[in-house]
């Protein structure tokens, strides 16, 4: 039995950093990884899609060449028969390779001890890593999630793939079918269809990511509708079989060929081999029950990120784990997890932070809603970048801001900003008030603020 500090169950985003801040405070720390350290975010989430995404991001930026100037390089079918997909693989494992180094060298620190394999629990503070055990009086679970997959009335798995592995084809289909339109799905569309496939979304809701501002959904999606991806929304699908993938829309069976089918429905928090029961933890299929620290029923126990449920983001993960840490050395901090922005990396992106305008309404805010575009942008327009939107919703009374959501280039970035300044409770008159360096698509978030 090996006794220390702290015990923290997983090496993603929010793992790692706690082992790091914890180590950096003066406790000793064992964290235990079953798979590649970086987590789901580094291995098969955040990082692999971005480094896709940045080269879709290139191909499109070649179509556009005649705009710059450029002529003889816009032949769409010519730019995608070109593409060596064996070398955009080639990158995008050259970068994870590059970020697991780093995180490695962070946990070799001699205040952190790295064990390789799958913990469980033995007793509420005590779990065993393979064949040893390890008991600490503070545990922190960081195991994150796996893909959702939907149980259908009949599925030739061999079609299908889940976001972990449609990040290891060696090959593009021809033809894809995405399940489902919220991040994941509207993310692989984007950029499958730069590359070249023929991309196809189901959609069971009414619109895609429900998370956004569904003015600003529509919006986006019918930006990628432009590009040539086929949107079927409001359909159930009820199989995939051999080429083609069958659902119900209106009541009437319809359907889609395809050579290959991802689904794209969500993450399920990872609990299975936690064996929680022994800890006395309580949990549901949505995630192990936690308080506004982190906290378990279980005193000293605590769950960050995605086995949690409360907020599937790296970021989310990673200052949670801070949060939970600081809970544990009893230091005070001004963390507030309730101002949670989160970006979407389509092309255009689209981001948001705090209440939607469909929030507003829902719960009859008194407030006051200004947009402002990227066409109106001297900067979107020098880029040409000029589809976009952004949107602040503001409490009339106060000026408080309660929310900002839009798409467009940059829009991560300048939602950024208006989520600092969320957090340290700038009104948006504050917020006018602050110069901008002009001209940069940043003077965007002033000038929502002008207008409220």
């Amino acid at each position: 039995m090996t006794t220390t500090d702290l015990i923290i169950i997983g090496a993603g985003p929010g793992g790692y950093r706690a082992a790091e801040y914890a180590a950096k405070a003066g406790k000793k720390v064992v964290i235990a990884e079953s798979a590649q350290v970086g987590g789901t975010c580094l291995n098969v989430g955040c990082i692999p899609t971005k480094t896709l995404a940045r080269n879709a991001e290139v191909i499109d930026t070649i179509r556009e060449a005649s705009l710059f100037g450029l002529s003889g390089m816009e032949d769409g079918a010519a730019l995608t028969s070109s593409l060596d997909y064996a070398k955009v693989m080639e990158r995008k494992e050259a970068v994870l390779a590059q970020l697991r180094g780093g995180i490695e060298t962070l946990l070799s620190s001699p205040s952190i001890t790295l064990v390789r394999g799958e913990a469980s629990f033995v007793a509420p503070h005590t779990v065993a890593i393979g064949d040893e055990e390890y008991t600490a009086p503070h545990i922190i679970i960081a195991t994150g999630s796996r893909p959702r997959m939907l149980r259908l009335e009949s599925c030739d798995e061999s079609m299908v793939v889940s976001s972990d592995e449609m990040l290891s084809l060696t090959s593009l289909p021809r033809r894809l079918c995405i399940i489902g339109a919220g991040v994941i799905g509207m993310e692989f569309a984007s950029i499958f269809s730069s590359f070249g496939c023929d991309v196809t979304v189901i959609e069971f809701l009414m619109e895609c990511l429900p998370v956004l501002d569904s003015d600003i959904a529509k919006r986006l999606r019918k930006s990628l509708e432009k590009k040539g991806v086929t949107f079927v929304m409001q359909s159930a699908v009820k199989a995939v079989l051999p080429g083609a993938v069958e659902y119900e829309r209106k009541g009437k069976t319809e359907r889609v060929e395809t050579d290959r089918v991802l689904m794209a429905v969500g993450r399920a928090p990872r609990l299975e081999e936690l064996q929680l029961e022994r800890a006395g933890i309580t949990y549901s299929p949505k995630g192990i029950e936690v308080d506004e620290h982190l906290q378990t029923h279980v005193e000293g126990v605590y769950a960050i990120g995605d086995v949690n449920g409360r907020q599937m983001l790296a970021h989310a993960a990673t200052m949670q784990g801070i949060h939970a840490v600081n809970h544990i050395l009893g230091r005070p901090d001004q963390i507030d997890l309730s101002v949670m922005p989160s970006a979407v990396f389509t092309r255009p992106e689209a981001a948001s932070v705090g209440l939607s305008e469909d929030a507003c309404k829902e719960q009859s805010l008194n407030y006051v809603c200004r947009k402002v575009f990227h066409r109106a942008n001297g900067k979107a327009l020098a880029m040409n970048e000029t589809e976009g939107m952004v949107k602040m919703m503001v409490d009339a009374e106060t000026g408080r801001i309660l929310g900002c959501h839009g798409y467009g280039a940059h829009v991560a970035d300048m939602v950024q900003e208006v989520a600092a300044l969320m957090c340290t409770h700038t009104t948006a008159s504050q917020l006018a008030d602050i110069t901008h360096i002009h001209p940069t698509l940043g003077e965007m978030v002033q000038d929502l603020a002008c207008e409220t």
